[in-house]
């Protein structure tokens, strides 16, 4: 079995509600929305190049997802990259809206989160285990890539071992 399959069994084994998978593809990308929006803001200059903690956040996660999977992984950096440069111009607005806009994502995608998983009757997974932080985008775009027909695959060894978790 391999890692990938490993991880996002043992995160849809806390996910096993429609109700809460829907909320978290709504409150995932919010959370990290956010997150690339926080961290937009502060600059750090390395040799020449003004690098954000959003983009050296983002191509952290990019490396372990692409180590992972390349498939997934390439997604995963390409939507990662789109968010530092959501984060990019939310971190261009005033202080004001931007603290607004960033802490109503952040605000938002988790009460989502907790929504669903009372939804779930199960405690979120990162109680657990802290890296499902991390695993949770992942799981997302597994869960749309499986509804539109792409990796199948991935699809049919999480599911049962989901539900023997």
């Amino acid at each position: 079995m391999s890692e990938l399959v490993r991880q996002l069994s043992k995160y849809a084994a806390y996910h096993r509600d429609g109700r809460n998978v829907a909320t978290h593809m709504a409150g995932i990308p919010a959370i990290v929305l956010a997150i690339e929006a926080l961290t937009s803001r502060a600059t750090i200059g390395v040799g020449g190049l003004v690098l954000t903690p959003a983009m050296l956040i983002s191509a952290a996660a990019g490396f372990y997802y692409l180590k992972l999977d390349l498939r997934f992984g390439a997604a995963m950096a390409g939507l990662l990259a789109l968010g530092v440069g959501f984060g990019a111009a939310v971190a261009g607005l005033s202080a004001a809206l931007w603290l607004t806009v960033s802490l109503a994502l952040f605000v938002g995608g988790w009460a989502l989160q907790f929504v669903g998983h009372h939804y779930e009757g199960r405690k979120p997974a990162f109680l657990d285990d802290l890296k499902s932080l991390l695993i949770g985008p992942l799981f997302v775009v597994a869960e749309a890539a499986v509804a539109l027909g792409l990796r199948k695959d991935v699809g049919q060894a999480i599911s049962p071992r989901a539900r023997a978790d």
